[in-house]
């Protein structure tokens, strides 16, 4: 059994219903260079597909009359033609200028002015060959043609525009002015990571220190001994930062204190070296009143007073008053060669000599007289 279609046929007055839908596309006409080179792009082989869409964006786009020269299109306008997006758009760039199709020279800049201009794209040599805009082989006879080869490679080199720059473009590379954070953080803030601080947190925290006038290196090492202890570091060390605690100062202090400690280490060590070399010497002052000898590897020093009489031993902490007044002067070198290490001795047992009481015999007062005569009586009488 056959069922033959049923066909209805449109009355006057009634529209099509094809006609009910309201259609358009893109009227643009262009070259048949650019339309060839579009071609040629959608069908490059070797590359990657989106690299062959924004090729082909870009083939529509550049000027076939200077297929060299700077394509002006905002990365908007090129990533919609291609039909990706802005990120795929910029791996796409990446992986036709690893293919060597197009440069992206660096950023420009008006000095002048104080502003960053425009980063535009170039199509290669290669580039212009492969889709047709240029021809692969000139005659070498035809002068004119490598001329004006030459200078589009060299404008394409040093690539120069003639118009004004404008809100119609916008930078198709970010590198070149985009900020990166450094490769290796500060030396002294490494430590951080063993509490669960990631890179790009520590800049961040040195951006937060900077703004509150400190240094996050000052008020880690200030405060690592706690930092390095508390429950929630993180908050802890944004809290400090906050704070209105000047971690300089203390940095400060405390390396005064760790410089005046080694000096004073120094200067200790410098004295015991300096009494070693004084051993077996004997020094007087100024006047001629006081002499010192060093003995026992500079351990010992024996201290003589003319007027006293008396030879003593120096106590307590010595050794660097008397380098001091050896160095300025006070105290020098007896030039008496004759004497030895134990002059000292023998001056004093010559002035205990010289100087020991004669007992001589008292003399008997009236009133010793008295006392003595009532001592008798007493006795007398008991």
């Amino acid at each position: 059994m056959c069922i033959a279609p049923t066909l209805r046929v449109v009355g006057e007055g009634e529209s099509h219903p094809f006609e009910t839908e309201s259609l358009a596309t893109d009227t643009t006409n262009l070259p048949w260079v650019i339309l060839r080179a579009v071609h040629r792009a959608a069908q490059l082989d070797g590359v990657s597909t989106r690299a062959r869409s924004v090729l082909a964006a870009l083939a529509r786009t550049v000027d076939a009359n200077n297929p060299f020269g700077e394509i002006f299109a905002r990365r908007t306008l090129l990533s919609e033609r291609a039909m990706q997006s802005e990120r795929t758009f910029y791996r796409s760039l990446a992986d036709l200028e690893a293919a060597g199709l197009v440069e992206r020279p660096p950023q420009r800049r008006y000095v002048e002015a104080g502003l960053f201009g425009r980063a535009y794209l170039h199509l290669t040599q290669k580039a212009a060959e492969l889709l047709g805009l240029i021809e692969a082989q000139l005659a070498p006879s035809d002068e004119r043609a490598q001329s004006t080869a030459t200078s589009y490679v060299q404008g394409f080199e040093a690539p120069y525009v003639n118009v004004a720059d404008g809100a119609n473009t916008k930078d198709l590379d970010p590198k070149a002015f985009q900020k990166r954070q450094p490769g290796q953080i500060p030396q002294d803030l490494q430590r951080l990571r063993t509490l669960g601080f990631l890179d790009f947190f520590i800049f961040k925290l040195m951006r937060e220190a900077r703004e509150a006038g400190k240094r996050l290196s000052d008020v880690v090492e200030v405060c690592w001994q706690h930092l390095s202890q508390a429950k929630h570091p993180i908050s802890y060390l944004r809290a400090l930062l906050a704070s209105t605690t000047d971690f300089g100062h203390q940095m400060r202090a405390k390396a005064a204190a760790r410089s005046a400690a080694q000096a004073a280490v120094r200067e200790r060590e410098e004295t015991r070296a300096t009494m070693k070399t004084l051993d077996g010497q004997t020094f007087i002052d100024r006047r001629g009143e006081t002499r010192y000898t060093v003995t026992d590897a500079g351990m010992t020093l024996t201290v003589y007073n003319v007027a006293e009489g008396v030879a003593r031993r120096a106590v307590g902490q010595w050794t660097q008053s008397f380098v001091k007044a050896v160095k300025q002067g006070q105290i020098t070198v007896q030039k008496d060669t004759g004497r030895t290490r134990h002059d000292a001795d023998a001056v004093v047992e010559h002035a205990t000599k010289v100087r020991q009481p004669v007992a001589s015999a008292r003399k008997i007062t009236p009133t010793v007289s008295d006392h003595l005569r009532q001592l008798r009586r007493l006795c007398l009488r008991a």
